[in-house]
């Protein structure tokens, strides 16, 4: 007897290959068997028909590390059809490394409040190595599959000390023992290895403010790692800094397959960024040559939709880039931010530093800045630039006196790439740019892409630029080849996890991202997204029902569900 048979679905198989209608027999987790008609009988029978039947969705880049030690059923991605996700990105891992050191790497970037960080510090396990890290995952009572990549971030500072890892190089000794851990964590099954460049990421507690440790290695260190992947086949995911061209010749010769075996090299992201409309479009010639001419193999990532983010007065991801905005975020309270205001010259710090035209990823243009909650209730909806007009003010001062009045009770949104539909469908179908860059688990008060996929989906439905097994593929089969993991794909022997979707609910425009009290968070704010309950009739992980109908699964996150996945062969 079988424990589960779905029956007359339109199958996707992940691999792009055209849908059959047919059944799919399901026992301990696995499928057994697919036909266009299953006699069998089975303990739970699911009438698929008018559904399509596709494998379970994969995030290859999630911030999850930490939340997966406090809730590891990530429903928030779950609920979306995602079985499978990919932790340890842009080097930020708790794969080794004290305990404290480790939640002040993450706690500036996945934005978790002191509360939450604590609550982790206190139930933290202690491991001694990255392969007692896996073991340690493998015991936790996981909702989907979890893909580690091995943190540099964490390894530089475990290695070298955390206040030598952010203020000096490391001598040989040092480079030797780092090698001999990465790979150790590789042999024992992680999917690769993760760096960052991006100044946007910095540290939290003694050091808070100084970017994290992976961001000031030099290029021997990151070739030493990126050599170890290319030996084992693994993957090496890369974050450049956007305000460095060395930083992509650093890359380019890490990626080069020329006379070599080539790396697996994954880079963020292509964007089609506001501040620079055609950025897009080098893109694509880029990566043809790389891959084509330069013997790569490489990947860069993008984000389904429009790249919006959400925020809090002055406590935004968005002020990272500049020196005083970063000082603005390292305050722990209204009072410490308002003591910074008092000073004429950091008020013109601000100004120059925010007026400044070089040296900028996000656009800061006031007219593209929208406030969405304030005290003064006749801003809501108006862009900045349009409030300081109806008060004949210049704009940045209107801004700053924003700032200053309201701190984090003035919350404001702003588009920073993504928000044009011709570029973003061109990159989400290039052949060496996977759909994926959401993000899920990081800033999580300023942003919530759990739904990539299905955004993906509803565009491809909409505008015909994919077929639908086009675009299932890019979020199943495909980077499951790429990432050699073993899932995104249904057949005989495969792993149970599927997703039944409603084909007709995809008609309608990408969701919006709402901000909730989060209970797994207990109580902590979340934008997050909702509107796929039509879409997504039912998640299968491991054979096992964890959504049905837009309601998720007591069981999920109370009994281990997905498994940690290594590379396969």
């Amino acid at each position: 007897m079988l424990d589960l048979l779905i029956q007359n679905g339109l199958i996707f198989d992940g691999l792009g290959s055209a849908p059959v209608r047919g059944d799919i027999g399901i026992q301990d987790g696995r499928i057994v068997a697919i036909a266009p008609s299953l006699s069998i009988s089975a303990r739970e029978v699911f009438d698929a028909s008018g559904l399509w039947v596709t494998p379970g969705f994969i995030d290859i880049h999630t911030h999850y590390d930490l939340e997966l030690e406090i809730a590891p059923g990530l429903s928030e991605s779950v609920r979306h059809g995602v079985t499978s996700v990919v932790i340890g990105n842009c080097s930020l891992s708790i794969a080794i490394g004290e305990p404290q050191m480790l939640a002040d790497i993450f706690q500036r970037v996945e934005t978790l409040s002191h509360r939450l960080i604590g609550k982790w510090l206190k139930k933290s396990v202690s491991w001694q190595t990255p392969a007692e890290y896996l073991q340690h995952l493998q015991r936790l009572p996981l909702g989907p599959n979890v893909a580690p990549l091995f943190g540099h971030s964490a390894l530089r500072a475990y290695v070298m000390g955390l206040e030598r890892s952010l203020t000096i190089q490391p001598s040989k000794f040092e480079l030797q023992i780092m090698q001999r851990i990465t790979a150790d964590a590789l042999d024992a099954g992680f999917v690769g290895v993760s760096i960052d460049m991006f100044p946007w990421h910095r540290m939290s507690g003694e050091w808070q403010g100084c970017t994290i440790p992976s961001q000031h290695a030099k290029f021997k260190e990151y070739a030493m790692l990126a050599n170890l992947c290319r030996r084992s086949d693994r993957v090496f995911q890369v974050t450049p800094n956007l305000q460095k061209l060395a930083s992509f010749v650093d890359i380019l010769r890490m990626g080069l397959g020329i006379g070599q075996k080539p790396l697996r090299l994954t880079v963020l992201s292509a964007l089609d960024a506001v501040h620079d409309r055609k950025l897009w479009r080098i893109f694509s010639p880029i990566l043809n040559f790389w891959n084509r001419i330069l013997g790569g193999n490489v990947r860069f990532q993008t984000l389904t939709e429009p790249f919006t983010i959400y925020s809090d007065g002055p406590v935004t991801p968005l002020f990272e880039e500049f020196s005083t905005g970063a000082q603005l975020n390292g305050c722990e309270s209204r009072q410490e931010r308002q003591q910074l205001w008092k000073s004429e010259v950091f008020c013109h710090q601000f100004r120059q530093e925010w007026l400044n035209r070089r040296r900028k990823s996000f656009h800061r243009q006031l007219d593209l800045m929208e406030v969405v909650d304030c005290p003064e209730a006749s801003w809501q909806g108006l862009s900045f630039a349009k409030i300081a007009r109806h008060k004949q003010q210049e704009p940045v001062d209107l801004f700053i006196q924003a700032l200053q009045t309201y701190d984090t009770d003035l919350r404001w949104a702003a588009t920073g790439a993504n928000d044009r539909l011709k570029p973003r469908l061109a990159m989400m179908q290039h052949p060496y740019i996977f759909p994926g860059f959401t993000d899920a688990g990081a800033h999580v008060r300023n942003l919530g892409y759990y739904d990539g996929a299905l955004s993906l989906l509803k565009q491809a439905v909409a505008t015909k630029f994919l077929s639908p097994e086009a675009a299932i593929s890019r979020v199943t089969g495909e980077p499951a080849r790429w990432f050699r993991l073993d899932t995104g794909v249904l057949k005989v022997g495969a792993k149970a996890d599927i997703v039944l979707l409603n084909p007709h609910a995809l008609n309608q425009p990408i969701s919006p991202q709402v901000q909730i009290s989060d209970p797994v968070l207990d109580g902590e704010p979340r934008m997050v997204k909702r509107g796929s309950d039509e879409i997504v009739k039912a998640v299968y992980i491991n054979g096992i029902r964890v959504v049905c109908e837009g309601k998720v699964s007591d069981r999920l996150g109370q009994e281990r569900l997905g498994s940690v996945l290594s590379p396969c062969y």
